[in-house]
């Protein structure tokens, strides 16, 4: 029995994942695995990733893992996680590649020109390190995780959603770029909840524990939603 399979794509630290995951939950069965079969078996799915995302969808491919994740996407809760968030979308930027097209959207660059903070000073891109999150609609994985709580960033590109319904959190490099995302079974960040201490075990201790339903997006819990 797999309670929760960790898509192994040969792009990211899974190690860190699976680890984190074992902390919080040390009675689960966690596997990292790249066979498509164990993938359809697992309870849950988390999609993490790394690196370019030419590179991770041509190894996701090479790995027959296409198809194993979209069913899963479909039918079990499923976290996708940083490069894991941005391939879920239609289209990137970044090697003008295809995504997987679970949701509507494209994956931008931050504009060079953009990249500025309010005092005028410059912005480094990658956005690296710990940064907030405001919570954009209200759902079981941010349950005890206050609104603009610190999680960890490593990237160049963000998601940028055709249907604002879709934005589960928001955060500010300068401007408001959606870094969380949630449809029926389906939530996924582009920070690091396995390297975001306190707020991220929380995070990940509430996949394990969420039964797939969907959540209101309805409301905002952030006093400043986009």
């Amino acid at each position: 029995m797999i309670d929760i399979a960790v898509i192994d794509y040969g792009m990211g630290n899974l190690r860190s994942v699976s680890k984190a995951l074992e902390h919080v939950a040390p009675s689960v069965s966690v596997v990292v695995t790249s066979d498509p079969h164990e993938v359809i078996k697992a309870d849950r799915v988390v999609f993490p990733g790394q690196g370019a995302m030419p590179d991770c969808m041509r190894e996701m491919e090479s790995r027959g893992l296409h198809q194993a994740i979209l069913e899963s996407a479909k039918t079990k809760p499923f976290l996708g996680i940083c490069i894991g968030m941005q391939m879920l979308f239609e289209h990137s930027e970044e090697g003008d590649v295809a995504g997987l097209g679970l949701f509507p959207g494209r994956v931008l660059r931050f504009p060079h020109e953009a990249m500025v903070d309010d005092k005028g000073n410059k912005l480094k891109v990658p956005h690296m390190g710990w940064n907030e999150v405001h919570q954009a609609m209200e759902h079981p994985l941010w349950a005890g995780i206050a609104d603009g709580a610190r999680f960890y960033f490593v990237h160049s590109y963000y998601c940028e959603p055709a249907n604002p319904d879709l934005v589960a959190g928001f955060t500010h490099y300068p401007f408001p770029f959606t870094s969380a995302v949630a449809r029926d079974n389906i939530f996924a960040v582009q920070f690091h909840p396995e390297k975001s201490a306190a707020a991220g075990l929380t995070l990940l201790g509430n996949f394990v524990m969420w039964d797939g339903s969907s959540a209101s997006a309805d409301s905002c819990t952030s006093s400043a939603c986009m």
